[in-house]
């Protein structure tokens, strides 16, 4: 697998698993990930939450790990980039409205370079109207905005991904074999 510079957009509350899970597991086949923040810099942290499926109508929401980001988000040059990671968790839900955020997504898509998000990641896609005639997978909960951003919500088993052209999308971090699986062909592409 050649190393691809990849670019992942967190804040705070970001999904645990979702964060630390690709963040890692990027790493460990040879690329190299830069975590970034809006307001933040290298060296600074977010807090995660961890969700579960406990048998309740929603996940449930506990404290996560302090997740150290590695790059400064004012320094980011989307296009020194072969690749976006979009983790879930409630980050998605503040990121949308950060202008710079937003454009640096629209940006993998304009270039049609591999892009990867799990669960409300999809809020971001939405947000920067990149979802139009796409299929996307999201939390349940998303699927409204999907379907407003003119996507069509593939709901899928919590454990599966799907791809459509550069992106690469699953419900939640039960799929992280999945998306982790189909994200890695993207990035061979």
């Amino acid at each position: 697998m050649s190393n691809k510079k990849i670019l992942m957009i967190t804040g705070d509350f970001t999904e645990d698993y979702e964060t630390m899970v690709p963040f890692q597991a990027l790493m460990s086949v040879g690329h190299t990930v830069h975590a970034v923040c809006p307001d933040k810099k290298s060296g600074d942290t977010v807090a995660t939450a961890i969700h579960d499926f406990e048998g309740d109508q929603t996940y449930t929401e506990k404290p996560g790990h302090r997740f150290g980001l590695n790059a400064t988000f004012a320094d980011i040059k989307v296009e020194d980039y072969d690749a976006l990671v979009i983790p879930g968790g409630r980050a998605p839900e503040y990121l949308r409205l950060n202008k710079a955020v937003v454009a640096m997504v629209k940006h993998f898509f304009d270039t049609n370079k591999p892009v990867a998000a799990v669960c409300h990641g999809a809020q971001l896609l939405a947000a920067a109207g990149v979802l139009d005639g796409r299929k996307c997978s999201a939390y349940p909960a998303c699927q409204p905005e999907v379907e407003l951003a003119k996507g069509e919500f593939m709901d899928i088993p919590v454990d599966q991904a799907v791809t459509d052209g550069n992106l690469v999308t699953a419900p939640a971090w039960p799929a992280h074999p999945a998306w982790l699986a189909q994200f890695y062909v993207l990035l061979e592409k």
